[in-house]
C-alpha cells in the first residue's frame, strides 16, 4: 500500500461587508474574511493538502484568482474538485487534520459542524476528519484580530 501525507495552509484578511465562512459553516462574526471566492481557509488548506499529498499542484493551479469562474465561489466546489481529481489519480483520502488559528470569533460551537461537512464532501467518516482551533495569545497578524489562518495535513492511500 503507498501513502503519502500532504500538508496545506491559508490565511485571508478580515473584510467588512462578507459573511464569515469555516468548514463550510456559516459563523455569525461582524467581519468575514477577504478572497476571490468565499475565503474559506479551512477548506482551502485542506484542498492544499490533499493535492499536495497527491502531487497534482495547488489551490492556485486549480482555482487561480485571476479566473472568474472562482469569483465568490463556495469553497465547497474546490472540494469537491478535489476529491473527484484524487479519485480519478486512484488515491483514497485516509484522515484529515485541520487547525484555525484566530483570537475570535470563538470557534468551540462550530468545530463539530466544521467536521461534518469536511466528511461529507469528502466521502469519509466523521472520525476521519479532526479539526482544531487556537489562538496566538494576541501575537502576530492573528493576534491583532487581522485575519484567521489554517493549517491543515491530510494522509492519502493509494486504491
Amino acid at each position: 500500500m503507498t501513502m503519502r501525507i500532504g500538508s496545506g495552509y491559508d490565511v485571508h484578511a478580515f473584510a467588512h461587508g462578507r459573511p464569515l465562512v469555516l468548514g463550510g459553516v456559516h459563523i455569525p462574526y461582524d467581519y468575514g474574511l477577504s478572497g476571490h471566492s468565499d475565503a474559506d481557509v479551512v477548506f482551502h488548506a485542506v484542498v492544499d493538502a490533499l493535492l499536495g499529498a497527491a502531487a497534482l499542484g495547488d489551490i492556485g493551479t486549480h482555482f487561480p484568482s485571476h479566473d472568474t469562474r472562482w469569483k465568490d465561489q463556495p469553497s465547497k466546489v474546490f472540494l469537491d474538485y478535489t476529491y473527484d481529481l484524487l479519485c480519478q489519480h486512484e488515491w483514497r483520502i485516509s484522515n484529515i487534520d485541520a487547525t484555525i488559528v484566530a483570537e475570535r470569533p470563538r470557534l468551540a460551537p462550530y468545530i463539530q459542524p466544521m467536521r461534518t461537512h469536511l466528511a461529507e464532501h469528502l466521502r469519509l467518516g466523521y472520525e476521519q476528519v479532526s479539526v482544531k482551533a487556537t489562538t496566538t495569545d494576541g501575537l502576530g497578524f492573528t493576534g491583532r484580530h487581522e485575519g484567521i489562518a489554517c493549517y491543515a495535513v491530510a494522509l492519502i492511500v493509494r486504491k
